[in-house]
């Protein structure tokens, strides 16, 4: 009798809880989303397989010399948002950012959404059981830029402590970029806009392409160096597919090495989804400005692009602002749907991209300046 009473306190039917059996649920959901959804699969299914694994009962693989929590160590030391941005980096065209240089301006105005987030975390203090310092409202800013390695770098520099909910905020919004944004950008902008062709882009040089990440890591270096390991790790990615002489490393980069990171990444990234770490009030709080912060980012995206076409020599369609937020390539890809729904000929992932990259970059620059100015 006392060995079956054993056997039946080792099951997980005997210890689960009811917050363990609410975040495998939250983990199924992740999955479904992925598969059957089809939203960012590379993030959402091993983020939501993550989620299942940390919170099985008595398992013990997220906590304290469990698997998950070796693979945690990964994003704790600041490695795999690094090897992301190279990986990144590689699969980058800066062409379309060349050819059209205002579209910076859009990536920069996307940003706005970080420091909106940084404001917003500091004004959650009047809530009893909120206490969010500088250094944290910084690190919760950063997601504002939908970037996820750089919301983890960040976060592990200046709030360790909130690393894993900051990493699951950053990641969930970045996967479901296909349903947040939308809605926003079609309320921001007339049927006529949503319509609107833009011309066809000049054609980019390779020496062009080759100069341009030397001078940002030359710039970074100068004017703001605590963004140069983000940017020096994007600048060598891209400057192994530009130059054309080292086609086994940018593949490597590119395929390989970013696949086993992201496989990686995300189940750490999941491991922080267990019941104890994350139904927190904390935490909510900081999904919560997650939300917000996009949402700006991607309205100030838009609205910067409906100023800058109605200024413009040349036509620009509003929807390519929604793509500064720097969820590359998803966010081009919804500027594109969006305006293929209104004009069947309306081909805008190429223009896109541009402030897609450049929201890359914008979201770099800001974590180098709140690593600068908040320590």
């Amino acid at each position: 009798m006392e060995n079956l009473t054993a056997l039946w306190q080792s099951t997980g039917l005997y210890n689960f809880t009811s917050g363990q059996a609410f975040m495998m649920l939250v983990g199924f959901l992740l999955l479904f989303l992925a598969i059957k959804k089809g939203f960012e699969p590379l993030l959402l299914l091993p983020i939501g397989f993550g989620a299942i694994l940390s919170n099985i009962p008595v398992a013990g693989i997220a906590e304290e010399g469990g698997l998950l929590s070796y693979l945690y160590f990964g994003i704790k030391a600041g490695i795999f948002p690094l090897l992301i941005f190279m990986g990144v980096g590689a699969m980058t065209d800066f062409g379309p950012m060349l050819a059209n240089p205002k579209t910076l301006l859009l990536g920069a105005a996307a940003q706005f959404g970080i420091f909106a987030s940084l404001l917003g975390a500091l004004a959650l203090n009047v809530v009893p059981g909120l206490e969010f310092s500088l250094k944290d409202a910084a690190a919760i800013g950063i997601i504002g830029g939908a970037d996820g390695p750089t919301a983890i770098y960040v976060a592990s520099k200046l709030a360790p402590d909130l690393l894993g909910a900051i990493a699951v905020a950053a990641y969930s919004y970045m996967a479901l970029v296909p349903l947040i944004q939308p809605p926003i950008m079609r309320a921001l902008t007339t049927e006529d806009e949503r319509k609107i062709e833009m011309k066809q882009m000049r054609v980019v040089s390779k020496t062009e392409k080759i100069v341009f990440p030397l001078m940002l890591l030359v710039l970074s270096i100068l004017l703001l160096p605590s963004a140069t390991p983000l940017i020096g790790m994007f600048a060598l990615g891209n400057l192994m597919n530009a130059c054309g002489v080292v086609e086994r490393l940018s593949q490597t980069a590119q395929n390989e090495l970013i696949n086993i990171v992201t496989i990686f990444l995300g189940l750490a990234v999941g491991s922080k989804l267990s019941a104890a770490a994350f139904l927190q009030l904390q935490t909510l709080g900081i999904l919560a400005l997650g939300a917000v912060a996009f949402a700006i980012g991607t309205a100030s995206g838009v609205i910067m692009a409906k100023i800058m076409n109605r200024f413009s020599d040349t036509p620009i369609n509003p929807l390519i602002g929604a793509a500064g937020v720097s969820a590359v390539p998803m966010a081009a890809r919804v500027a594109n749907k969006l305006g293929l729904e209104s004009n069947p000929h309306n081909f805008l992932l190429m223009h896109a991209m541009g402030p897609n990259v450049a929201g890359v970059i914008g979201s770099a620059v800001a974590a180098g300046v709140l690593l600068s100015l908040v320590k």
